[in-house]
This record gives structure tokens, C-alpha cells and sequence, in this order.
């Protein structure tokens, strides 16, 4: 029997993968790099162990419940760790936040900085509340694939105000500034502006409050080695190093996957995980219905790329935190040249990784793993050589953590490397180096986003960042249940 194919072994990938093999459909899993994980890659250097991905879980039970339909328990294959604070938010005026989900604690902190504000927050949850039971959990895995599907989820959009912004949304509820940029930032996390992504996009805050903010351990790379070991235990075949060249056409059907090794697969149906542009300019290019998909995303609004750091440390920094925002002296107007603007900053916002503070076996005993990452301009906003800017930039971020927040981190430094916007292009395939797929404007969301399932290639379907419900881990997750769902109904036909 003929395998269906899912191509990329991202976690969207894999999880689309892990529900397909346990409904007993066949799955061929082809992965073009080294190892599992696309974006949830991991580097291994000096003892170190270095997450390239997302380092945030906030619903765990979306994992899980990939364990549950194959009949396993999770807990045989990943331990979950609890993360406190969830973050710790820091401003150059000396000002902290550490958000977590203590309301006590947390009231007491939003009373330093404007006692007004208490009661403004607990009306900003409730909202975000309201938005999270809408948002995620009626519409997150549900495939938007007609423009009626969109009407039908209208009267709730409407009543949330959906066409009001994060930022705009979190500032009718709180005056301090400081308060609005840590309770508007998370749509970042996804490749959003919050001045311009639908505040729909605050359901993030209560999906954390909900579950709370974990970290696998073993580092993200553990869920990927969890997930790639239950889906072979259901009897699925991964091969890495295997390119994926040419979807072969059949009419409006795909008949055929053409490996860049010459391997050929025939399969009753295809989907990917790779980016979304990458999927129909290079898989699919050779077609016109290849070609104008491309044409037509390339036209839509790409996400921000991002600068990391990877470094270790030969000693640990023990006051920070696992998860620290370091917000730079702009903010509104750091967050428009990074979205709009056309060229680098001399300024930054940070967001410094420290996960020994959770699990200290990612590195050599005494020593520190951490990344630090910047939210920059994608390629085609900014066309920076990264071979020359990304080594000054790399200083300039060493220098303002040394001085601010890591105290004789030159000496103590180890091993590093750097991850830029081309990169993200040229390892990930990722058009304009973008970090997080399409930005996820209100008009590029739900049916508005490319479709779980392709309206003219029958038995082409997207899963990850590209497709519905969008970026992060849970959205990635959630798009795997939205496409299996719709792959299961039309291969039982």
C-alpha cells in the first residue's frame, strides 16, 4: 500500500503524522535535514545543549492528547517541567514584572506600578478569557475552508471587537505604559504586531493563566525525540536527509513525491509542513496552479525574522530568570521600524533563554545554556547583509547583556553561534527569512490564511505556522488535529 507523505518533521508535521498512523493510515515521514524538529532544531557543542526553537509550552494538553488517541501515556516518553515565573519582565528604568500565575502576587506587582490598574486587569483577563473559549478552544482546530465557515464564526468576532488591536484592546483596560507592553508583547511570540494583529490574539494570555508555561525536559528537543519514538511505535517510517524536489501532478491530484536523491513515492495524498511559499514556488512550481499560489501568497504581509544568539557560559548567572523580555528604551516605535521599517535599529528589545534555571542537564555542571534572541525585519523589508551586520549586532547584544543583566559574561563565555534571517531562509526555507510563516493580521487569519486543505490540488493539505490556526506551539499542533481531521474524512471516501 501506497504511504501518504507528510513532508518536513517539524511539530506540526509530526503531530499531523502521529494522527494519521494512529487512525491507521500508513505515513511516510520525510525530513530534508540531519534531524527531526525544523524549527524545534537542536545544536549539541562543548558538553551545551542548544534549543534552535520555541522554548515556551503552554498547553500541555494538546501534547498529551496525541499519547492519549495512540493508547500511550505521555509520561513514558516526556516529563513536563513547570516553569516560574512564566516570565520576568524587565525595563531600563530598573522596572520588574515577574508574571506568573499567582493573582495575589501579581496584583500586588500591577499595584506598584498603578494601583488603577488592578481592577483594569482583572477586566483584561476576563476578556482574554472570553477570547481563549472562542478562539482556541472552538476554532483553533477547526478548518476554515469556505468564506460561510468565516461568516458563521462573524457574530462571535464581532462581539469580541476582533478588529481592535493587542495593543489597543490591552489599553483600554490598563493606563500604565509598562503594563501595556507586558500584557500586549505575547503576540510577538506568534510573529504579530500588536499594534496591528487582531486582539483576538490576546487569548494567549489566558491560555498561560489556563495551563500555565512549561518546558519539556531535555530541552525542546526532547518532545521532538518524544514524538518522533511514538510515531515509529505506531509503526511510521521517518527518513531524514531526504529532500523533497517536485510534487508530481496528476491533473488536480498529486500522484507522485520526487526526492533530490532521484527516490520517487508514489502516494494517495500529500502534506506539508514546509513553508508555505517554499511548498508551492519550489514543489509545485512547475504547475500553474503552483505558480499563482505562489504569486498570490508572495503578495500577502510575511512575519518579522528574528536574530538568535546560542552561547554557553563556564559558570551559572543565577539571578536571572528562565524566560526573561528585556524591553529596550522604544517600544511603539521599535515595534514599527522592526514590522515597517527598512533597515536595522541601533536599538533592541531582548528575549534571554536561561532553561538551566529549570534543567540543569542541558549543560556541563556549573556552566549555563542560554540563547538570547531580536525581533528584526525579514529580508524583503530589510535587505541586510547578515554576514557583515549579524557579527556587529552580536557584540552590540553581548555588550548590553554584560553591562545589564549577565555580569562577566565575556569572560565566562564558552561556545556560540548565531542564527540570522538568512538562515531562516536558506536551513528553513522560510520566504524572506520570515520566523513565524504569514503575519497573522486579521486578514490573513482563518479562512483568510492558507487553507488546511488546497481548493484546487484535491489531496494537497498544509500543517504548521503557514496554515489555521497559525504559529506557536499550540497553533502548530492545533493545525495537525484541523488537517488530520480533514484527511481521514476524504481517504475514507
Amino acid at each position: 500500500m501506497n504511504r501518504t507523505v507528510v513532508i518536513g518533521a517539524g511539530l506540526g508535521g509530526l503531530a499531523l503524522a502521529i494522527r494519521l498512523q494512529a487512525s491507521g493510515v500508513p505515513v511516510l515521514l520525510l525530513e530534508a535535514r540531519d534531524k527531526p524538529g525544523g524549527r524545534a532544531y537542536v545544536y549539541h557543542d562543548e558538553g551545551f545543549t542548544f534549543d534552535a526553537g520555541p522554548t515556551v509550552i503552554t498547553d500541555p494538553t494538546a501534547i498529551e492528547a496525541l499519547f492519549t488517541l495512540a493508547g500511550k501515556r505521555m509520561a513514558d516518553y516526556l516529563e513536563l517541567l513547570p516553569v516560574k515565573p512564566f516570565y520576568r519582565l524587565c525595563w531600563e528604568d530598573g522596572r520588574v514584572l515577574d508574571y506568573d500565575n499567582d493573582q495575589e502576587a501579581l496584583e500586588r506587582q500591577i499595584h506598584a506600578f498603578n494601583p488603577a490598574d488592578v481592577e483594569g486587569y482583572r477586566r483584561f483577563l476576563a476578556y482574554s478569557q472570553a477570547v481563549f473559549e472562542e478562539g482556541y478552544l472552538k476554532l483553533g482546530s477547526v478548518p476554515f475552508l469556505s468564506f460561510r465557515d468565516m461568516l458563521r464564526a462573524g457574530p462571535q468576532l464581532a462581539r469580541l471587537k476582533a478588529w481592535r488591536t493587542v495593543y489597543g484592546t490591552v489599553a483600554r483596560f490598563v493606563e500604565s505604559d509598562h503594563l501595556r507592553q507586558a500584557f500586549s508583547f505575547h503576540s510577538l511570540l506568534v510573529g504579530g504586531n500588536p499594534f496591528a494583529t487582531s486582539s483576538i490574539y490576546t487569548l494567549i494570555h489566558a491560555l498561560e493563566r489556563q495551563w500555565g508555561v512549561w518546558f519539556a525536559k531535555g530541552g525542546t528537543g526532547a518532545l521532538v525525540q518524544a514524538l518522533v519514538k511514538l510515531f515509529q511505535d505506531l509503526g511510521g517510517q521517518l527518513e531524514l536527509n531526504a529532500k523533497v524536489e517536485r510534487l508530481e501532478l496528476d491533473g488536480n491530484r498529486i500522484g507522485a513525491v520526487q526526492l533530490a536523491d532521484g527516490r520517487r513515492f508514489d502516494t494517495p495524498a500529500v502534506a506539508s509542513n514546509a513553508d508555505v511559499v517554499h511548498t508551492y514556488e519550489k514543489l509545485l512550481g512547475h504547475s500553474p496552479q503552483g505558480q499563482a499560489r505562489a504569486k498570490s501568497l508572495k503578495s500577502k504581509r510575511s512575519s518579522n525574522s528574528l536574530f538568535v544568539l546560542h552561547f554557553g557560559l563556564n559558570k551559572v548567572q543565577p539571578q536571572l530568570a528562565h524566560h526573561t523580555a528585556c524591553f529596550g528604551p522604544r517600544y511603539r516605535e521599535l515595534i514599527d521600524d522592526i514590522f515597517n521599517g527598512h533597515a536595522l535599529t541601533d536599538d533592541f528589545s531582548l528575549y534571554l533563554h536561561a532553561p538551566c534555571v529549570t534543567d540543569p542537564s542541558l549543560a556541563p555542571p556549573g556552566c549555563g545554556t542560554h540563547y538570547v534572541l531580536a525581533p528584526v525585519p525579514h529580508l524583503g523589508q530589510a535587505p541586510v547583509d547578515w554576514s557583515v551586520e549579524g557579527p556587529r549586532l552580536r557584540e552590540r547584544i553581548f555588550d548590553y547583556l554584560e553591562q545589564r543583566y549577565m555580569p562577566g559574561l565575556r569572560e565566562q563565555l564558552v561556545t556560540h553561534r548565531m542564527f540570522t534571517p538568512a538562515d531562516f531562509r536558506d536551513e528553513l526555507g522560510a520566504h524572506l527569512g520570515s520566523a513565524f510563516s504569514l503575519e497573522p493580521i486579521l486578514t490573513q487569519s482563518a479562512w483568510f490564511r492558507p487553507h488546511n486543505r488546497d481548493s484546487q490540488i484535491g489531496n494537497l493539505y498544509l500543517v504548521g505556522a503557514g496554515t489555521h490556526p497559525g504559529a506557536g506551539v499550540p497553533g502548530v499542533i492545533g493545525s495537525a488535529k484541523a488537517t488530520a481531521g480533514l484527511m481521514l474524512e476524504d481517504l475514507a471516501r
